[in-house]
């Protein structure tokens, strides 16, 4: 690693003096918008976030001269300033961004300033998740590799993001696929406060993948453009000889504080910061063009001036611009859903098609999307190796029919499985992904990050950008299963505004949900209850090319004296309990939701309006579960038609017990909706 504190000796071969004054450019109007951001946030306008560039313009500079837009992909960092400018957001739509302009094309104003992205260059929104948008790139790089293209994919982010999970994970998948991924990491030396020391055993902490093969590891002075061109040089030419990805490791300096909410003089001495400008870039650079690449100082002079005018213009456009309207806040929240013409409010009133098992329709709908699309793809845990295909047997077939390209086992990494989904889906809007999030849903937990990832996308980005992924859980409890193999976790992905949450109770739906899903723009939760795989009493005829609209709850049981709102294997119970109240004389109406976000609320309500009693029925725990959130809407909605409190039946407030006594005593039953029922009946 170069520690010099002088220019090279000489220019490089293939660079020349009218490209080193462009790079000059670039560098002098980056390190003037980095100096103007923080007035703004003292006046209020804008750059409320910000982390200045100033001491890593070398290394950015370098991987935005080298990225081709339109191309080639990008994900900045919130340092990237630099890179962005280079790479070929301008001026303007830099200002843009940090004033939280309407006019902003990274989010308009939806996502932080200091959050640089365009996607009509392929330079990507990334959230504020620290090094997470690594599994995006090495996604998207498998979607390149997929395709056969040549581009490859940039990812940048600090030294100190290297401590997180998701870049290890990622590391080893991009090393393992041979992945095109330069991951450029910026070193200088602290992760806001936090000395390096205190991150890692190795001081460069690239060195902590060294074992892995398939990644060639360069290191440059991250102050120096020359330099650092030339370390990203190399790494491409790894990449594009298709050996595998890389990381470029610039040592930078950081000259001002992490951000405009720390002090780095709480933390860091006189005699280092003289250290760290005594290797700013930017008169380091200017030197050598003076020295080495025959600039004079009149020339230069002038291209200050020209920056300055540039850089000064841009901005009081970008003060002018419109402000976001307030009521854009629910625009783009949930991506578009497909139509469901031929079956528009989701039954099959002619009882047409096969009769199949749950597990069969799933299976079906799968094959059916797939030979469709020939853009679907699918990976997930212990699901496509020869002829073992899944414990459940729901993906048995895919791979013999589909092959290894489109069908294919991943890593036991959730966190990997989910982020690569949404990466790949990137390429093309034609691409639909399915992963099996977790072998059972219990085990989801690690990949939640990136499901919130996922959840908001389509907002964060202002409808530029939505992974189109159905992730596929194996859901809830009566396998005798106990923890991990057992839990419903939809009260959860409901509280995500972005996601639709799907769970069938019987074939029918069960192949309508997923079709619709993968023929929907966005991310889709396909909770499947796994005891109803294979029970004969969730069978039903499957039409050919049978859809199911999201949103449209389905009433399985007219009736008069009470309603109950279920979803999911307790469907089954209600219409037990309600076959057997309808011998003593008592009608019950069962509403099976189906869709839980978004949910039915017209048909509902005209429910609750018809009978005056309800009972929310779910296998999920009921202190906290999704029935308290249908009990209120209830309530808000529907309170002047009801006779009697609304009740609710669900599991115990416990983990679900191992043995089948205890699995028993903690999951709802026909007997005690039936109980609660008879209650409610006698009020």
């Amino acid at each position: 690693m170069s520690q010099t504190l002088e220019p090279k000796s000489c220019v490089p071969p293939g660079l020349d003096g009218p490209e080193l004054l462009r790079w000059y450019s670039l560098m002098y109007s980056a390190r003037r918008i980095d100096e103007e951001a923080p007035k703004y946030l003292k006046l209020s306008l804008g750059w409320s976030y910000h982390a200045p560039c100033a001491g890593h313009e070398g290394i950015q500079l370098a991987v935005g001269v080298s990225f081709r837009p339109r191309k080639d992909y990008l994900f900045p960092y919130y340092r990237d300033l630099q890179l962005a400018l280079a790479a070929g957001i301008t001026e303007e739509e830099i200002f843009l961004n940090g004033m939280s302009k309407r006019t902003d094309v990274a989010s308009g104003g939806r996502h932080m300033s200091n959050h640089f992205a365009k996607p009509e260059l392929h330079i990507q929104n990334v959230s504020s998740c620290t090094g997470n948008h690594l599994l995006h790139a090495a996604g998207l790089a498998r979607a390149i590799q997929t395709y056969g293209d040549d581009a490859v994919v940039y990812c940048s982010m600090g030294e100190s993001a290297l401590s997180e999970g998701y870049c290890y994970e990622g590391l080893a998948g991009i090393s393992r696929e041979k992945l095109p991924v330069v991951l450029v990491v910026q070193d200088n030396g602290y992760g806001i406060s936090v000395p390096k020391r205190d991150q890692s055993a190795n001081a460069r902490m690239a060195e902590n993948f060294r074992g892995l093969p398939n990644l060639e590891i360069v290191y440059c002075d991250g102050t120096d453009p020359v330099d650092s061109h030339a370390a990203v040089q190399k790494a491409l030419q790894h990449v594009r000889a298709g050996r595998g990805g890389a990381i470029v490791y610039a040592d930078c300096v950081r000259i001002g504080s992490h951000s405009n909410s720390d002090n780095h003089l709480l933390y860091r001495d006189e005699r280092e910061l003289a250290a760290a400008r005594a290797r700013d870039p930017l008169p380091r650079f200017r030197r050598f063009l003076l020295e080495q690449a025959e600039a004079s100082e009149p020339e230069l002079d002038q291209l200050e001036a020209r920056c300055r005018r540039t850089v000064d213009a841009a901005a009081e456009r970008a003060r002018s611009a419109p402000a976001p309207d307030p009521a854009s806040v629910l625009e783009f929240v949930v991506a578009p859903a497909a139509p469901s013409p031929a079956y528009p409010d989701g039954t099959n009133p002619e009882g047409k098609g096969e009769r199949m098992t749950v597990r069969e329709a799933i299976n079906s709908a799968l094959k059916s999307e797939f030979r469709r699309n020939p853009h679907t793809y699918m990976w997930g845990q212990d699901m496509a190796n020869r002829d073992k295909e899944g414990i459940f047997l729901v993906t048995k077939g895919m791979q013999k029919e589909f092959g290894a390209g489109r069908v294919f086992n991943a890593p036991l990494a959730e966190d990997f499985i989910v982020g690569t989904a949404n990466g790949f889906s990137r390429y093309s809007r034609d691409i639909r992904v399915v992963v099996e999030g977790a072998e059972f849903a219990d085990y989801f937990w690690p990949a939640m990050e990136q499901l919130v990832e996922c959840s908001h996308e389509y907002w964060r980005t202002r409808g530029q950008f939505t992974p189109n992924v159905t992730i596929r859980l194996a859901s809830g409890g009566y396998i005798g299963g106990g923890l991990y193999h057992s839990q419903n976790l939809e009260a959860t992905f409901t509280t995500l505004p972005g996601l639709r949450v799907v769970i069938p109770a019987f074939a029918d739906d069960a192949a309508g949900l997923l079709r619709t899903a993968l023929r929907s723009a966005g991310p889709t939760l396909f909770l499947e209850p796994k005891f109803l795989y294979n029970q004969p009493f969730a069978r039903a005829p499957v039409p050919e090319d049978f859809t199911v609209p999201f949103g449209r709850a389905r009433v399985r049981r007219e009736g008069t004296d009470l309603t109950v709102l279920a979803y999911g294997t307790v469907v089954h119970f209600a219409l037990e309990a309600a076959k057997k109240l309808a011998d003593q004389g008592h009608s019950l109406e069962v509403v099976d939701l189906r869709s839980l976000q978004p949910l039915d609320e017209e048909t509902l309500l005209a429910s609750v309006r018809k009978t005056g009693r309800v009972l929310i029925a779910h296998e999920d725990k009921v202190f906290g579960g999704f029935g308290g959130e249908l009990a209120a809407l209830v309530a808000s909605k529907g309170f002047e038609y009801l006779d009697a409190p609304v009740e609710r039946v669900g599991s115990t407030f416990t983990p679900v017990g191992f043995n089948r006594i205890l699995e028993a005593a903690v999951l709802p039953s026909e007997a005690k909706i039936l109980q609660a029922a008879r209650k409610l009946l006698e009020y």
